[in-house]
């Protein structure tokens, strides 16, 4: 660690922002603690690993949700970012972009193809399996549609050279028309599947904001204004029109504020979007104060896509080695969520090691990738009938 934090420093020049790859470790950190804190494998008479989780049972979890729905601060960085990285984003730009963040996909999806049928060789039962490919993809949902949002960029910028910071709130305002369908009067006559077309535009509006931050549209009024609206519009949401409580989804619910993305999303993004700004320079000035604090930022940041990829799989990994309280029970009672909690290190541990075989692997489907893609989508006909 002390050799690694020193070449950190020596690679870091003066004029970074480190705030911004602050804001986007703990996003990252945010998005996995909470997976790993909501997501329970129970076991069943049969032997195979169910998904279930603590909100079902315990419903004064849901505040904790508000806290560890970070994936608008990674929205924010990822716009800021994108603003800052070019200035013509052309579609070399794009592509360049997205294959940055397809590679790990592409040999995280590789590897879980082999290990899924190494799992079936040795006995592992076929419930078991499915949960595993079900976890695996939900965190490829939120890297396609980043990528979208990514493939967008060029829109974005347009749009904040016309309208400045306003561009976001059309983004805000679509997703609200879509739950005023979802929810309202005629809610019965309305198909389920038109909620989704609220998934580009919750995302988008925080992007947006991140765009109109790098430009130096948004200054510490703006972040005040973010801040307070965001949060009035989220206790109007819960105290008055009868939001689910939970920004994450409780298996059997009849609603989801993140799948698809309520008007829930937004608000809480803008929370968090007035905050970062609010907290930017103090945040800034602590990561140039603690150099072995700048250099873990560091790996989370070259490591993020990894993370996503593998994190809740480093939950089946633990489960299937070891069958104890906080792991595979009924995350029925508040012990669990302790239990939860005190296996939190092992779980990284585990992911650790899990990002470490990644980046070998990443390095071996460079020279393979035709075979990489073909095992790819052999994958993914796979995950169509489990998912």
């Amino acid at each position: 660690m002390p050799g690694f934090t020193q070449r950190v420093a020596e690679a870091t020049p003066d004029t970074r922002d480190r705030a911004v790859d602050g804001l986007r470790a703990l996003a990252i950190l945010g998005v996995v603690g909470g997976h790993w804190l909501v997501t329970a494998l129970t076991a069943r008479p049969d032997g195979s690993l169910r998904i279930d989780s603590p909100l079902r049972y315990l419903g004064g979890l849901a505040p904790a949700s508000w806290l560890l729905q970070t994936l608008g601060l990674f929205f924010l960085v990822g716009g800021f970012a994108a603003a800052r990285s070019a200035s013509t984003h052309s579609s070399l730009w794009v592509r360049r972009r997205l294959v940055r963040l397809g590679a790990p996909v592409l040999a995280a999806t590789t590897a879980l193809t082999a290990a899924l049928a190494v799992a079936a060789l040795a006995g592992v039962p076929g419930g078991t399996l499915r949960t595993w490919t079900v976890l695996f993809v939900q965190p490829l949902w939120f890297i396609a549609v980043y990528a979208a949002v990514t493939a967008l960029t060029p829109y974005t910028m347009r749009l904040d050279q016309r309208l400045g910071a306003l561009a976001a709130l059309p983004f805000a305002a679509a997703v609200a028309v879509v739950d005023l369908f979802r929810y309202g009067p005629w809610a019965d006559a309305v198909p389920a599947s038109l909620g989704y077309l609220t998934v580009l535009p919750a995302w988008l509006f925080t992007y947006q904001l991140g765009v109109a931050w790098a430009r130096g549209r948004l200054g510490r009024r703006a972040a005040w204004g973010l801040l307070g609206g965001g949060a009035a519009l989220f206790a109007a949401l819960l105290g008055w029109l009868d939001y689910p409580a939970s920004m994450v989804g409780v298996p059997g619910a009849d609603r989801s504020n993140s799948s698809p993305p309520s008007l829930l999303v937004p608000a809480l993004a803008a929370v968090q979007a007035g905050a970062a700004l609010l907290l930017r320079e103090r945040f800034d000035a602590l990561l140039r104060r603690r150099a072995r604090l700048w250099a873990a930022v560091a790996a989370v940041n070259l490591n993020a896509m990894r993370v996503f990829c593998w994190h809740l799989t480093a939950v089946v990994v633990l489960c299937l080695a070891v069958r104890a309280h906080g792991l595979t029970d009924r995350p029925a009672a508040h012990s669990w969520v302790l239990a939860r909690a005190a296996w939190l290190p092992v779980l990284a541990a585990v992911l650790a090691g899990l990002v470490a075989l990644a980046r070998r692997i990443e390095a071996l489907t460079d020279a393979h990738r035709m075979l990489a893609g073909a095992v790819a989508m052999a994958f993914a006909a796979y995950a169509l009938t489990v998912y």
